[in-house]
């Protein structure tokens, strides 16, 4: 096996070495934090809410929704989802201001298609 990966620049492939790589990964948990800082205990309720209810769902879901089911003012939810598009971390919103996308799934169509083993069909982001 290859100690190398390959990376994509438009139509040039560059083989990189193992070493290389892996040091470039050292940054990625301190990069995680610095992104992530903003983010409340209540900021990543309303976000796993999103990406679990999602699928089950199959439809985006109104931020009256997720109010009501996480016991949070809708003022809140709605200054979280703002703060989460904002920061353009994880979660969209369409028109109406309901969540579509939820990142890893979404219920805007996509090439990208899931199941799950509970029998849910939802389009991958």
């Amino acid at each position: 096996m290859s100690e190398t990966i390959l990376s994509v620049q438009g139509d040039r492939f560059t083989r990189i070495p193992r070493e290389t790589w892996e040091e470039s990964l050292v940054a990625v948990p301190e990069h995680a934090k610095t992104v992530l800082a903003f983010m409340t205990g209540e900021h990543h309720l309303v976000r796993n809410f999103a990406v679990r209810e999602l699928p089950r769902a199959g439809a985006p879901l109104p931020p009256e929704s997720i109010s009501e089911r996480l016991g949070l003012s809708l003022e809140k939810v709605q200054a979280i989802l703002e703060d989460l598009e904002r920061h353009m971390t994880f979660l969209f919103r369409n028109r109406e201001g309901a969540v579509a996308w939820a990142y890893p799934v979404t219920v805007d169509p996509t090439p990208h298609r899931v199941s799950f083993s509970t029998g849910e069909r939802l389009f991958a982001a």
